[in-house]
């Protein structure tokens, strides 16, 4: 039964940026200037902005298009500092006049979306606590979000805070971590409307429908509607996870590196002896083991999957967020990254058949194709149109901590 999807290897490649490194060069200078002279106390170095208290911030060019009387402009605004576990990112679309403008006009976006909150974060100033736990765990986070983005929205009256549609869900989402970025994008056109909502860059399905209404409210007949909302959370106490994102990233490489090309129990069982020796802590180990076919499955095979997760401890299963577990999303970028250098399909194939995901949903396909065979008909049901509300894994070893 063929469940995967052979990628086309000589598909043409799209252009996403300027079309040169010179011209990208120029609209990178234009933004950097703006953004400059917008944060005042930065310093313009080595192609990025020095912040006070350790923040730097760079940016990426995207498309860049020239329509005559208008000129448009794609940015990324990518934060770094030593304390988030991943960078902090706002892709911003711009329009302006000139390309001055545009950049200008990104910069102002950028400012009002999640800079202006990570500034609030930095002077400490006016937070509101929200508490958060899961598996006994209990952590009290700072929350800060003040600025709402808006376009083509004048005639909507007041703003929304739009954090207030999921102000009481975000404590399911909320972790060990010591910054925590939320990111609400809408947008509407006519019939078309986007809901995104991103923590820490990883979407969220199940936030979206908290806006669902709110966004068909909207009469964007004539004109293109979009609000954003950027909020950070920074949790009240100090980080005290056993390891680093590097630790996850190098167990997770060597896990689907065995993985791809395992023949044998007996290899099977050294490959556990070696991943919990780079690991360096057992249960981060067991995670990677388990989440490593899991998250494969998930991206190669299309079926949307909900934010939650299923510890299996005896006969309960305790549901918490993908967000709330640490190694989750440092062990699902590892495995982006290794698709992304297209690995030989046999290989993704193997790592795939150890997922409980890729075993059920072929007990559906494949059930589905026996009864339409009895009714003489034939079955369409393919996995992009099945649905998965998370992923359940249990870990044998005692005294199992999640972080």
């Amino acid at each position: 039964m063929a469940l995967f999807k052979k990628k086309n290897q000589t598909e043409e490649k799209k252009t996403t940026g300027a079309e040169n490194t010179n011209e990208s060069a120029y609209y990178k200078e234009l933004v950097l200037a703006a953004l400059d002279k917008k944060l005042e106390k930065g310093n313009l170095y080595d192609g990025c902005i020095i912040m006070p208290r350790g923040y730097t911030v760079d940016v990426k060019v995207g498309k860049v298009d020239d329509k005559g009387e208008v000129k448009l402009l794609q940015a990324m605004f990518v934060i770094t500092h030593d304390d988030f576990d991943e960078p902090l990112m706002d892709p911003v679309d711009a329009q302006g006049k000139t390309f001055e403008e545009a950049a200008k006009m990104a910069v102002d976006i950028f400012y009002g979306g999640i800079w202006h909150p990570l500034e609030q974060a930095m002077q400490k100033k006016n937070p509101m606590t929200v508490p958060a736990g899961y598996l006994g765990q209990r952590y009290q986070f700072d929350m800060y979000a003040q600025s709402i983005v808006r376009i083509g929205a004048a005639e909507k009256g007041q703003p929304v805070m739009l954090i207030n549609f999921i102000l009481n869900e975000m404590p399911k989402y909320l972790g060990s971590k010591k910054f925590y970025w939320l990111r609400i994008y809408l947008a509407k056109h006519k019939d078309r409307q986007i809901i995104e909502v991103r923590i820490n860059g990883s979407i969220c399905f199940e936030l979206s429908k908290f806006f669902n209404e709110y966004v068909e409210s909207w009469d964007a007949e004539n004109t293109f509607m979009c609000e954003k909302q950027c909020v950070i959370f920074v949790q009240q106490g100090e980080d005290m996870c056993p390891f680093t994102k590097q630790n996850v990233v190098e167990a997770a490489s060597y896990v689907i590196g065995k993985l791809a090309t395992i023949s044998s129990q007996e290899e099977y069982t050294a490959m556990i002896d070696e991943v919990e020796k780079i690991a360096g802590d057992k249960d981060l180990a067991s995670e990677i083991r388990i989440f490593v076919p899991e998250i494969m499955a998930k991206l190669t095979l299309g079926y949307q999957e909900g934010d939650s997760l299923f510890l299996i401890d005896g006969e309960n299963n305790i549901e918490f967020k993908k967000t709330q577990l640490r190694s989750y999303f440092y062990i699902q970028q590892t495995v982006i990254e290794y698709l992304s250098k297209q690995p030989p399909q046999e290989h993704v194939q193997n790592i795939v058949r150890g997922s409980v995901a890729y075993r059920e949903l072929r007990k559906l396909v494949v059930a589905a194709n026996e009864k339409a065979e009895q009714e003489g008909t034939t079955s369409n049901l393919k996995p992009q149109d099945m649905y998965v509300p998370g992923t359940a894994y249990k870990v044998t070893a005692e005294g199992y901590k999640a972080w």
